[in-house]
């Protein structure tokens, strides 16, 4: 199974709103659980039996999102207006392309539609995610390497 068929498969899991699915083949075993209510999605996948005496690891944990009741209400509508570049994937996000690299954005740089805004390594492929929007980075909202989830939000760009 290759990273677009887990892409995808995660996609339908939370969109038909049941709370877990397993799917399990000679090689590869994947769990994916949705809290019903809300929008977090938690993955694990385990290898063939190559990794025997190991539990299966984690592939990626749900990061806690701020709840509104946190922002005062002046930034949740001033965060309306941007626009937001989300994750394609489930991974751990790179801002730059090597550690010895500078970074792919900052806030206040601007990005236009296939601009390479981050990096994200899932299963050990480095992914390049490309901005889909034009406008000035206002805010990055994930820290360097941490693990992402899919459609989690990664940067606020405002388009004007």
């Amino acid at each position: 199974m290759d990273i677009r068929e887990i892409q995808n498969l995660i996609k339908f899991v939370s969109k038909a709103e049941v709370s877990e699915v397993k799917y399990k083949t000679k090689d590869f075993e994947i769990t994916i659980k949705t809290p019903l209510a809300g929008n977090d999605t938690v993955s694990y996948i385990s290898q063939p039996a190559m990794y025997q005496g190991q539990a299966p690891a984690p592939q990626a944990t749900p990061q806690a999102a701020p709840a509104a009741a946190e922002k005062p209400a002046e930034a949740a509508s001033d965060d309306s207006k941007y626009l937001t570049i989300k994750s394609p994937m489930i991974g751990t996000f790179y801002r730059k392309p090597s550690p010895d690299k500078d970074v792919f954005v900052n806030v206040g740089d601007e990005v236009s539609n296939g601009k390479v805004v981050c990096v994200i390594e899932a299963m050990k492929l480095f992914n390049q995610i490309e901005s889909e929007i034009s406008g000035k980075i206002v805010k990055i909202l994930v820290d360097d390497a941490t693990p992402v989830e899919y459609d989690q939000p990664l940067f606020l760009v405002d388009p004007s």
